[in-house]
């Protein structure tokens, strides 16, 4: 982790950790806004509050992901699954806008729904930051909207409350099409939180330090969290060591591919993770 010196003329908190993420992971390109630009909209771009309002946005938003189940897997999903899919192909990425700034600079963006639009069949966010945490000593600490925190576990804290408070919205809005509680809709949502920086980390070639800054995120997992982490190695027959850990909630894709779950799903036992984590497999 590094605090990158604040270059003249460049004048953001999050545009270094944005431009990393895109070269470690060229499917998600993240654009800043800047004051006074327009978000942009058409050509299939929806902002998060218009989803967290439950209504046509939504509409079209899940109608791409019935489209894709039945073009994919030749028979309809089930409607609460299907809005399942679409919940996590959002949450997933959004949690990036504020774990990857927090994970490379120490930097935590709070992006409200209205600050973020997404066109996921392009794999494009645009995001605007008004306010951000830091860390004493930083030197991002002199622009407008930073608001210094004492500590690294401060630091944690504001993480948990930018990503919840962005997140609360989107999970009343999707509830009534997934048909889930509130306590499985924050099991999802803590899933993809460590799911999404555990994967970035590792194309970083920081996975173990991902691992160990996401279970001192969410310890015990204080509320609306819901599960841990809970990171633990598996043995390979040659001795590898491989990391993998258990999902809080389940997506239901058993439900089109029976023999078929995620290598972290609870479905999954042991044995079947340690044939698919092999190198070569």
């Amino acid at each position: 982790m590094t605090l990158p010196v604040l270059l003249p003329g460049l004048a953001s908190p999050v545009r270094d950790a944005y431009a990393r993420l895109a070269e470690a992971f060229p499917a998600l390109t993240v654009r800043e806004l800047g004051s006074g630009e327009w978000a942009p909209s058409g050509a299939g771009w929806v902002r998060a509050d218009e989803l967290a309002a439950g209504g046509a946005a939504l509409d079209e938003f899940l109608a791409w992901d019935r489209a894709q189940v039945l073009r994919d897997h030749g028979q309809p999903g089930r409607p609460g699954v299907v809005a399942g899919f679409g919940l996590h192909r959002y949450v997933w990425p959004a949690c990036l806008l504020i774990t990857v700034p927090w994970f490379l600079h120490r930097r935590v963006p709070a992006p409200g729904p209205g600050d973020v639009s997404f066109q996921r069949t392009l794999g494009r966010m645009a995001v605007r930051v008004t306010e951000f945490a830091c860390l004493p000593g930083d030197p991002a600490a002199r622009l407008p909207g930073a608001r210094v925190v004492a500590d690294e576990e401060a630091l944690r804290g504001e993480v948990r409350s930018a990503v919840a408070a962005h997140l609360e919205p989107l999970l009343r809005g999707f509830a009534p099409r997934m048909r889930r509680g509130n306590r499985a809709l924050w099991g999802m949502a803590t899933d993809d939180l460590v799911e999404g920086l555990w994967y970035i980390g590792n194309l970083l070639g920081e996975e173990q330090r991902a691992m160990s800054e996401l279970e001192l995120l969410l310890p015990g997992t204080p509320k609306p969290y819901v599960g841990a982490p809970g990171f633990r190695m598996l043995t390979g027959p040659q001795g590898e060591q491989l990391p993998t850990r258990t999902r809080a909630t389940c997506c239901f894709f058993y439900t089109l591919r029976p023999d078929d779950t995620c290598i972290t799903c609870p479905r999954t036992c042991d044995e079947d993770r340690v044939a698919r984590l092999l190198p070569g497999t």
